[in-house]
């Protein structure tokens, strides 16, 4: 397969970032650059059951594109 690019992306640099974290996926390689937290500290069971309640009470309409200030009927309702 040959693929071509349009001739801007020449110029096109790679991410600083993704960069640094290539060099975070080396077990030999202890980094203090990413900031990357210990993912068992992840709380996957609160971002679960948010994702769960959200697809629930909206639906698709939950996956669209939206201000990212967030949807009005989104705001802090359960304080």
């Amino acid at each position: 397969m040959n693929t071509r690019f349009a001739h801007r992306m020449e110029g096109v640099r790679t991410s600083t970032i993704r960069e640094i974290l290539k060099v975070t996926e080396q077990p030999e390689i202890i980094s203090f650059a990413g900031g990357l937290p210990a993912p068992e500290l992840f709380p996957v069971d609160n971002v679960l059951h948010a994702t769960e309640r959200v697809l629930r009470e909206s639906g698709a309409a939950a996956l669209q594109y939206s201000p990212s200030e967030a949807l009005p009927r989104c705001e802090r309702a359960s304080r």
